[in-house]
């Protein structure tokens, strides 16, 4: 079905956020989204994101691009290409996003960002709707566009790959996570602290 290629980057946090952040814009887009105010990984946010960020000396920005194969990409209408790219999506996060979560337990201080929403709950039954606290909190992490960051350019500028979408039930020749992972240690070798194949023929 896929197989995955890793690309990773690094940028101090200063220059990332000085360079490659809008919040004003990409908030906009956040608004149009369903799961704006009713996810705890979305915004709006009742912290200063900009606090949130600060603090770090280096950004690692890791890329996972998830390779699909000519079968898996030919489907037979939208609903199908939607079900079949999230559920190859979550399951290729489930295993970054456990991978970020143990490098924050190897770098003491350090900050995830997960590539996109939450994904710990169903869409629908995250408590945040009823105005509940999360039920995850030791999992849950913000994603860099809800930061603020731009995401096509962190992709295309950082790790030299342009992101691909699709309008038709052909899915898209891959798909392009995004994650990030801020901290104060200088890592000389990140990627092989991120090196893992995940594959599914």
């Amino acid at each position: 079905m896929y197989h995955t290629v890793i690309h990773s980057a690094s940028i101090p946090v200063t220059t990332y956020i000085e360079q490659y952040r809008d919040a004003e814009k990409f908030i906009r887009f956040c608004k149009e989204c369903n799961r704006y105010d009713r996810c705890w990984a979305c915004p709006p946010f009742d912290f200063d994101t900009t606090e949130y960020l600060i603090g770090y000396d280096n950004a690692y920005i890791i890329g996972i691009k998830i390779i699909l194969d000519d079968e898996t990409r030919q489907q037979p209408d939208m609903e199908t290409s939607k079900i079949i790219a999230r559920q190859i999506i979550e399951e290729v996060r489930a295993k970054v996003d456990k991978r970020l979560l143990t490098l924050e337990k190897s770098y003491p201080g350090s900050k995830s960002f997960f590539a996109g929403t939450c994904i710990n709950c169903p869409p629908e039954t995250c408590t945040r709707i009823k105005g509940a606290p999360c039920i995850h909190p030791d999992k849950i992490r913000y994603s860099l566009e809800a930061m603020g960051f731009d995401i096509g350019k962190t992709a295309s500028e950082l790790l030299q790959t342009e992101l691909k979408w699709s309008t038709t039930p052909l899915l898209p020749e891959y798909f392009t996570l995004v994650s990030g992972f801020f901290t104060n240690y200088k890592i000389d070798d990140f990627s092989s602290e991120i090196d893992f194949q995940t594959s599914r023929l």
